[in-house]
């Protein structure tokens, strides 16, 4: 019998049932491309933001401070302390190896350079680099990686530099300072310490291009790392690496894994390691950094790593926000159709309660009627949402957003929430109808 007064309610009553199915539908819809895009949201701006460069930078713990007047490091090549470039495949082993987008050693030397071994030097530093590299991993593989990766917003007139030839790339400074250097030509560097004496040996580099760098390289002269190994003396090593990693915006547990670090007094429970180990948070990746290459100091570059941070909370605040204003304008629209639909509908409630049919079996009419329709809406709305998705991942992100079924069972659960939720208010007012008034027509 419940079941055929629900099936004829359906029968009698099609537009009403039409409008709740609309206004369900729509909700849904809205609900399941937002929660599919914040699923995805935050890896896709992370891998867009990578396009920022590097976002770690890994230097020997023990190293001494530049010393740069001019624009030119001074600071002595036999001072200080270097990281090991055979050690660099390691970086691959680690638990996030696969958030490795890239990463870039640098060794800088002081020298002079002319375009002529005749010529009166100018002071330059050297930056040994790579530009794409294969990097010799331990698991038998290879892994190429260079400032094409780490690096992306440098701009080239010309081409980059072979990084196993006797090339070099001019920043855009001091080629602009020096113009008797031009790609296709010749240059000449020499070693130069900090006393300003020139060593005697010269190695000549072929000039393969300009590069607009916006940093401390317009004024340099970037060299294949090997080059600058040779120059300095120091082959296989190099003093700086910048990391360019997929992570996740820090939140407390990030904050407290970092503080744990370098304060004794701080102590993660086996629960919150495992946690903090386990999430791709800058600080745990910066640790297990520090656990393949040790002696070294990882740091945050703060300005890549927060801009992203507060752009992806904002996104995903945005995106939690409107899908709450989708759900909330759904149940509204059920509100309304129910109000309505419980007005209509008041001869029949006062001849089911003159019948003896309590209040109970009223609501759960009406309530069973809802559920079915949120079922029909939800799974409606599921497949219109994740269409939707997929047109907004497109032209927001260059690839479709990719369908989540596990999103189903939540669409359906929030709709019959949605229905119920905008049916509580009419209902109640159902429960008072009095069935004597209703029959007399009063």
């Amino acid at each position: 019998m419940f079941a055929r007064l629900v099936k004829e309610s359906f029968v009698r009553n099609p537009r009403r049932k039409l409008l709740t199915a609309a206004a369900l539908v729509v909700g849904m819809a809205v609900t399941t491309a937002t929660l599919t895009i914040a699923l995805e949201v935050g890896d896709r701006l992370a891998r867009e933001f990578r396009s920022l460069g590097a976002n770690l930078l890994v230097t020997p713990e023990s190293d001494t401070l530049p010393v740069e007047i001019g624009g030119v490091d001074y600071r002595p090549v036999d001072e200080g302390a270097y990281l090991k470039e055979a050690d660099l495949g390691k970086l691959k082993t680690i638990f996030w190896r696969h958030n490795i987008f890239g990463f870039t050693p640098f060794l800088d030397v002081p020298a002079s350079a002319s375009d002529q071994q005749d010529k009166s030097p100018a002071p330059v530093t050297l930056v040994g680099t790579w530009y794409e590299h294969n990097v010799p991993v331990p698991d038998g593989t290879t892994f190429k990686t260079g400032v094409r990766v780490t690096h992306p917003w440098w701009k080239i007139e010309g081409r980059w530099f072979a990084d196993d030839a006797d090339e070099c790339v001019l920043g855009a400074a001091f080629a602009g300072r020096v113009p008797g250097i031009r790609p296709g030509r010749t240059i000449y560097v020499r070693e130069q310490g900090v006393d300003g004496k020139t060593a005697a040996t010269v190695t000549p580099l072929m000039v393969t291009g300009i590069v607009s760098a916006d940093d401390a390289e317009d004024k340099a002269i970037l060299v294949p790392l090997s080059v600058a190994q040779r120059i300095s003396g120091h082959v296989g090593e190099f003093r700086q690496l910048f990391v360019s990693a997929l992570t996740k915006p820090a939140d407390a547990l990030a904050e407290r894994g970092e503080r744990a670090q370098y304060d004794k007094n701080i102590q993660l429970t086996p629960t919150e390691y495992d946690r903090w180990f386990c999430s791709p948070y800058i600080s745990s990746i910066s640790y297990q950094i520090k656990t393949v290459l040790p002696g070294t100091d990882v740091h945050a570059i703060r300005r890549v790593a927060e801009t992203e941070g507060r752009v992806l909370d904002r996104v995903g605040t945005l995106l939690w926000l409107v899908t709450l204003a989708a759900l909330v304008a759904a149940a509204l629209a059920v509100a309304a159709t129910s109000a309505t639909t419980v007005l209509e509908r008041q001869a029949e409630i006062g001849v089911m309660k003159a019948l003896g049919a309590s209040n109970a079996l009223v609501n759960g009419i009406f309530l069973a009627e809802q559920v079915l329709l949120a079922i029909i809406g939800g799974v409606i709305g599921f497949i219109a949402g994740t269409a939707l998705a997929r047109i907004l991942g497109t032209s927001v992100f260059g690839s479709p957003a990719s369908p989540r079924l596990i999103l189903l069972p939540i669409v359906l659960a929030l709709a019959a929430i949605v229905a119920i939720a905008g049916s509580l208010l009419p209902l109640r007012r159902a429960a008072h109808f009095e069935p004597a008034l209703i029959l007399r027509g009063g």
